[in-house]
């Protein structure tokens, strides 16, 4: 996809701009009209206020790489032609992963994977599967003797996504317009395409770069195992067996890395604190527009932040700060700090890479599940969308009622309800 690149936005302070700076603001060109339904979203597109919760993926690489997950040397004598199920040893282990997950959750990971496939014409596993999970035999017919290798395989696809997010632009004119941007939020995926499985000889003239050419690799071709006779059935192969240590040494390897990324997880729902925060002097409440229910902070720590109207009683809860304010080609990045009890809010870090996690507060500290980035409206609309860092994902709510939780979805809530406003205090 091509990548269009917004002229930067203006600052905090147009965000809640008076009526008379949208005297200016122009209708988006003809040119710029929003997806049509059922359509992929491209940058450049027109969105409205309603799209400034949600977001979609856009592919940036894209890497396939065959590779065999089940293998077994097998000789085939005179004698024992014919059909034979083989039961083959577990070669390697993949499983559909996007971004944080380990698995596949929430409809953005499945849109990307759906964009994945489409771009390379292929059809990917979109639903969390793994290779592990499969069965090892392999049922062949056998018409010549000789030595085969019997093998189940897929084509791995790796890469990288970034995500299309709606946000105002400036344009040349001077006005501004709400379009799809590429967003801050990036990370990677893997998936797999439907396992193959077959038999391959060395004399065999087979496809580079094909699964069945993968499978031939591991083959001892020119080694006394492919050019003397065996009794029929298994032959050992040192080269599958170092392609196999090989693969259960990546698949340690990165087991001990997520081990070690989940030993940090229970500190950071205890962050480093910071020494103080740089806050923007006013105060704004993050109402539902045109309603009388707002975010309010919990005043329990193992309560979350919920929608309440306002009243006597908030105390502050429902009052929130932007800190440590930066800005990035007109994205706002920031933390929010509660006026009432002192927090700032958060995902908590153990249920962070679930969809619908719910939003906290808690002891403000060095931590990008404290930060947050903010979409707006053009100027004149206080209207925003809101994005968690580290999960990627936007904030929401299931349903409008008292009480209701504030949650994370990993693609926004496309009926609107993850767009807000941000009211001055």
């Amino acid at each position: 996809m091509r990548r269009t690149t917004p002229p930067l936005g203006r600052g905090l302070g147009a965000l809640l701009a008076t009526a008379t700076a949208a005297v200016g603001l122009a209708a988006t060109p003809a040119a710029a009209t929003p997806a049509a339904s059922g359509q992929a979203v491209q940058p450049g597109q027109a969105c409205t206020a309603a799209d400034l919760g949600t977001r979609h993926p856009v592919i940036k690489t894209t890497e396939v790489t065959p590779t065999i997950t089940h293998f077994k040397g097998w000789y085939v004598t005179q004698g024992s032609t014919g059909s034979h199920t083989v039961t083959t040893s577990t070669q390697t282990t993949i499983s559909v992963s996007v971004g944080l997950n380990g698995t596949v959750q929430g409809s953005f990971a499945a849109e990307a994977l759906g964009s994945v496939g489409a771009s390379l014409g292929l059809n990917v596993q979109v639903n969390y599967s793994s290779t592990s999970s499969e069965s090892n035999s392999v049922s062949w017919n056998f018409f010549e003797p000789g030595y085969y290798g019997l093998y189940k395989g897929t084509k791995k696809v790796t890469g990288t996504y970034s995500s299309l997010n709606c946000n105002r632009i400036q344009q040349g004119d001077g006005s501004w317009a709400l379009k799809w941007t590429e967003g801050p939020d990036s990370g990677s995926y893997t998936t797999y395409t439907a396992l193959e499985e077959g038999a391959v000889r060395c004399e065999d003239k087979v496809p580079t770069n094909s699964i069945m050419a993968k499978a031939q690799g591991l083959l001892d071709c020119g080694s006394p195992a492919a050019t003397t006779k065996h009794p029929a059935g298994p032959v050992p192969s040192p080269k599958a067996d170092q392609a196999k240590r090989d693969a259960d040494n990546a698949t340690t390897a990165a087991k001990a890395a997520k081990a070690a990324k989940n030993m940090k997880a229970p500190q950071a729902a205890k962050p480093a604190p910071r020494a103080t925060l740089d806050c923007q002097p006013g105060a704004y409440k993050i109402d539902v527009p045109g309603k009388p229910l707002n975010w309010s902070a919990p005043l329990l720590a193992n309560d979350g932040i919920r929608l309440r109207e306002s009243n006597f009683f908030s105390a502050h809860l429902d009052n929130w700060r932007l800190c440590n304010v930066t800005e990035h080609n007109g994205v706002i990045e920031a933390s929010l700090w509660n006026w009432g009890n002192g927090g700032c809010a958060t995902i908590p870090a153990n249920i962070a890479n679930q969809e619908q996690a719910y939003l906290t507060t808690a002891t403000c500290g060095e931590d990008d599940l404290q930060r947050f980035y903010i979409f707006r409206d053009v100027p004149g609309s206080t209207k925003i969308g809101l994005q968690n860092k580290y999960t990627g994902s936007m904030m929401g709510h299931d349903r409008y009622a008292d009480g209701e939780l504030i949650r994370q979805y990993s693609s926004g809530r496309h009926d609107g309800t993850g767009t807000y406003t941000l009211s001055g205090v």
